[in-house]
This record gives structure tokens, C-alpha cells and sequence, in this order.
């Protein structure tokens, strides 16, 4: 892809330098720790890119070691970084993660106050770049790192909805991240509000509106102005409502749970890329769970993103 190209999809948000234990244990008895990228917004484009679509990912970076590797990592996954700044004299987010054996939930230790992300403002937005795209997915973790980087959602989510292009957003909700659990739900569905397909997660949901059914999880994102909802339920699947279709599809078999961590950013790969491609809403959700499935059986965030070709021989 090159700068010129129409780009498919746009994302912005916060990269981070993942330190991945090499052993079991507390962290802070692991010698051996192996790097890898994190950050939501960036498993996404990397899972979109791999499948072949023209994906953008614009954010400030530190420029240290660890800057250079995740803009390095980034460019070689084929994702367009030409809105990416590398800013003199700021740092670079990183975190710690723990293994575990049993499928539970790892460790995570963040190192990500005051990062160069977290300054990223409105202005440094270029809103014809943003704008070429023909979609943009926004998640609910940049848009609680700092006051700043909210501005800089709900602006982009405004500006792509104000120009006809598609818009998805993922609560992702990260609590510790916001100032109260009250600021969290309010700011959260103000940005739903500019969505037109919500992906929540069932727990998320029930924390953020109240409701307890995957039903009226929907109703109440379809109400704020969403067209298409689908809620994510884990072992069960998920659910979709667009107001003419409604369903369950049931979630992809799973030999062993390894890691958790980047199962929705998976499930957003396979329905964004499925609604892109003129899916029906129901196949692009199957592809969606079967993404998700493949993310939990890895240790890292994207090492169970699939090739276009692995799409294939699965038959979506």
C-alpha cells in the first residue's frame, strides 16, 4: 500500500510496548520477558490488514527504542503510519504481562501516565487523511487515557459520521482509566452515541446501561442512535440486533483458553471486515466469533489474527 492509496479503515488510539513474560510466576520474579505490540486500536488494524484491507492507524509516538519498534511493527504489518508522530523529549507506553497456565486472566502491570499518546489532541488530527477512509473504529480505551485523547474521539467519530462514513466503537472498558464509574458510563455513551455499530461485551453492557439481557443491551445502544448492535456473550456467542434482523450465533469451539486478552479486538476484525465486504450481518458475526476463538488460544494479542488465506480454508 502506498500513501496515495484510498484507505479502507481508520483507526487512532494508543500503541504500547508489551513485555510478555517468559515464565510463570509474579512479575517481579520473571527474568525473561519477550516484546510484542498492545494496544487495541492497533490490534485491529493490524487483524483488518492481514486480511487484506487498507487500514490507517494515526497517534504520537515517544521517540525512544520503543517508539521505533512498535512504528517499525506497525509499517511491517502493512498498516499505513504516515500520521503517526514521533515526538522528541516524550516516552513511549509500555506494560508488563504475566503467563498463566489455566486460562485465567494474566497479569498486567501499566506504565502508560503522561505517554506521548495520552498529549495527542484534536489538532494534531489530519482531517483529510481521516477522512479519505470509508470507516473508523474507535474504542473506549484511548478515549479514557487522558482528557485529550477524548476530544480526539469524539471529534473523528463526529466527522465521519457528519460525512456518511461508517463508524465502530468498542466500549473496551478499562475502569481504572476514568475518574468515576459515573464519568465512565457518561462519556461512554456519548460516544456510542455516535456510532453506527456497537460491540459490547454482555458484563459491559449490563455495567453501562443497567439492562441484564443482550436484548435490551441493544435496544438501549439502538436507541441512542446505533444501527447495529452486537453484543458480545464469551462462551455462548453473541447477539446482533439492526432493528430488521436479530439473532444468536454461537461462539467458535476452543481446544484450550491461553489468553483473553485481544478476544474482542479479534471479534471486531471479523465483523468489521465482514460488514465491509457486503457480508450478511449473521456471517460477518460467525467470522467475528471464530477471530475471537483463534485470539484466546494464543499467548499474545495478535499472533491469532488470520492471514486472508486462513479466512479462506475456513470457509468465511
Amino acid at each position: 500500500m502506498t500513501e496515495s492509496d484510498p484507505l479502507d479503515v481508520v483507526t487512532l488510539g494508543e500503541a504500547m510496548t508489551m513485555l510478555v513474560a517468559g515464565q510463570p510466576g509474579p512479575l517481579e520474579k520473571v527474568e525473561i520477558f519477550h516484546k510484542n505490540t498492545a494496544g487495541a486500536e492497533t490490534n485491529v488494524a493490524i487483524g483488518l490488514a492481514r486480511l487484506g484491507l487498507r487500514v490507517g492507524w494515526g497517534s504520537r509516538l515517544g521517540q525512544d527504542s520503543m517508539g521505533r519498534y512498535l512504528l517499525d511493527s506497525l509499517r511491517g504489518e502493512g498498516v499505513d503510519c504516515s500520521r503517526v508522530h514521533l515526538v522528541p523529549g516524550e516516552r513511549t507506553g509500555m506494560l508488563f504481562k504475566g503467563r498463566v497456565m489455566d486460562g485465567s486472566d494474566p497479569p498486567v502491570e501499566y506504565h502508560r501516565a503522561g505517554s506521548a499518546a495520552s498529549r495527542m489532541r484534536p489538532e494534531d488530527v489530519d482531517r483529510a487523511w481521516l477522512l479519505s477512509a470509508r470507516h473508523l473504529h474507535a474504542t473506549g480505551v484511548f478515549a479514557a487515557v487522558s482528557a485529550d485523547s477524548f476530544q480526539v474521539s469524539r471529534m473523528t467519530m463526529r466527522l465521519m459520521r457528519e460525512a456518511g462514513k461508517t463508524v465502530s466503537f468498542d466500549p473496551n472498558l478499562r475502569p481504572t482509566l476514568w475518574p468515576s464509574t459515573e464519568a465512565m458510563r457518561a462519556g461512554i455513551h456519548e460516544l456510542a452515541a455516535l456510532a453506527d455499530w456497537v460491540l459490547p461485551g454482555l458484563e459491559e453492557g449490563r455495567l453501562l446501561t443497567g439492562a441484564q439481557t443482550p436484548e435490551a443491551i441493544a435496544r438501549f445502544y439502538r436507541d441512542l442512535g446505533a444501527r447495529l448492535v452486537v453484543v458480545k456473550l464469551g462462551l455462548d456467542g453473541a447477539y446482533y440486533d439492526d432493528g430488521a434482523h436479530s439473532g444468536y450465533v454461537p461462539a467458535s469451539p476452543v481446544e484450550r483458553v491461553v489468553d483473553t486478552v485481544g478476544a474482542g479486538d479479534g471479534f471486531a476484525v471479523g465483523v468489521i471486515s465482514g460488514l465491509l465486504e457486503g457480508l450478511p450481518l449473521e456471517r460477518a458475526v460467525v467470522r467475528g466469533a471464530w477471530i475471537g476463538a483463534r485470539a484466546v488460544q494464543v499467548q499474545g494479542d495478535t499472533e491469532g489474527l488470520p492471514t486472508r488465506t486462513l479466512l479462506r480454508l475456513a470457509g468465511l
